[in-house]
């Protein structure tokens, strides 16, 4: 009997069964064209593939239920504590289970409904808006502004300190320095970080002036030597102040803007801020590792803070967010915080990671010193990209700036075909 008669007609393997990789709607949509589906059905289906996982904090007593009710009108689900039920719990965590279809059905009902659901609606719109949709735009520099949604930038690191973990004493000399700015810049750097003070963990903190003493004669020269925005990593309102005036473009701050008068330095200027997730200081942020929920604090710290500058009066356009890895996170914690890297999206801030040379990649390693973390950098490097990242601070540019063309393509390659409000 030919392979084309019944026999071939009950072979299984002639299905060829696979399980789609389908990270995106967009990929979903793709995947259901090749069926030659109608298109309006290509879109109806396409809301229903994906079952998008929302977390909400501080649900009230009153709320979660109603909230699961409504969810389970529409086809979807949702998870509290169990103590909702016998009103032992005033307050719960929340995980939403729908489609995006389900979602759209959803917020229009919550809209209508008491006990702050329709605060809890907006909320959900927001963060899968921003989770879904990766939009090019401009983040104005004090004097040179940059973009991003679109290729993964990236920050070349400058440590003009004695003491810093990855190149201590290499370039506190003023000249070194600014030669090893050009030469990243030159490299494809699209921003250059300048530090004067070392945060690795257990670092001496050292005083504003002794910071800017550093820092100065960097900044005299550097604007007139690359032309790519310069940030300074800093957590001392002083030293920023400073730095803006003299040509800084934005402030890294370790310190997450717990300084109102960094809050207030900022506002003033306008100039854009990178707010980093450090528990801790920098002297003591190994001390306690223990974490409930890494993920959901990490996320909440940098919600807060960002909620903090909005009313501080920063512009929404000038917050950058960073969770920080090694800032008070253990090695397992880190590749935790890169592996989810895409959550932080959710705060519709671009999300800034670091983690070149950091001990998380020697212990991935098996104990690798610093000197020896190059190749493990740049793999988690293309790790955030694909996971969402905007900016990357890495040490060694041209490498890594190779290896992003590459992970830019393909994350490209998994893009959205079709925008959320056009489904």
């Amino acid at each position: 009997m030919s392979a084309s008669g019944p026999a071939r007609r009950s072979d299984p393997a002639r299905f060829h069964a696979r399980v789609l990789e389908l990270p995106t709607l967009g990929e979903t949509a793709r995947e259901i064209a090749r069926t030659q589906s109608e298109p309006e059905g290509i879109g109806i289906m396409t809301r229903k593939a994906r079952i998008l996982a929302v977390r909400l904090d501080d649900v009230s007593l009153k709320a979660a239920p109603l909230l699961k009710q409504e969810l389970l009108a529409v086809g979807g689900d949702s998870a509290h504590a169990r103590g909702i039920a016998d009103h032992t719990a005033e307050r719960t965590k929340v995980v939403l289970l729908a489609t995006y279809g389900q979602y759209r059905r959803l917020l229009p009902k919550l809209a209508r409904q008491p006990f702050g659901l329709g605060a809890i609606g907006t909320a959900i719109d927001r963060a899968l808006t921003h989770r879904l949709r990766r939009v090019e735009r401009e983040v104005p520099g004090l004097h040179r502004s940059f973009t991003v949604g679109g290729e993964t930038r990236v920050m070349g690191i400058v440590n003009i300190t004695p003491d810093s973990f990855s190149d201590g004493g290499r370039f506190l000399d003023p000249e070194a320095a600014i030669v090893q700015a050009v030469r990243l810049a030159e490299e494809g750097a699209d921003l250059i970080d300048l530090g004067a003070e070392s945060t690795r963990p257990g670092a001496t903190p050292v005083s504003a002036e002794t910071e800017w003493k550093r820092l100065e004669p960097v900044l005299a020269r550097i604007g007139a030597e690359v032309r790519v925005p310069i940030s300074v990593d800093t957590r001392s309102p002083e030293v920023a102040g400073r730095a803006l005036d003299a040509g800084a473009d934005l402030v890294n701050d370790v310190g997450g803007l717990r300084e109102p008068e960094m809050r207030r330095l900022l506002a003033r200027t306008g100039a854009p801020v990178v707010v980093l997730h450090m528990r801790g200081e920098p002297a003591t942020m190994r001390e306690n590792l223990v974490y409930d929920d890494l993920r959901g604090e990490v996320y909440g710290a940098l919600a807060d803070a960002v909620a903090l500058a909005l009313a501080d009066g920063i512009g929404e356009d000038r917050l950058l967010v960073d969770p920080g890895l090694g800032f008070g996170k253990g090695p397992e914690q880190d590749l935790e915080l890169l592996a989810h890297l895409g959550e932080f999206r959710s705060l519709g801030a671009p999300v800034v990671v670091g983690a070149s040379r950091k001990s998380f990649l020697g212990h991935a390693l098996g104990g690798a010193p610093v000197g020896d973390r190059e190749e493990a950098g740049i793999a988690a490097t293309v790790a955030a990209a694909l996971q969402g990242a905007d900016i990357v601070r890495v040490h060694s540019v041209r490498p890594t700036a190779r290896a992003l063309k590459v992970a830019d393509r393909l994350r490209g390659a998994m893009a959205e075909a079709i925008r959320p409000e056009a489904e």
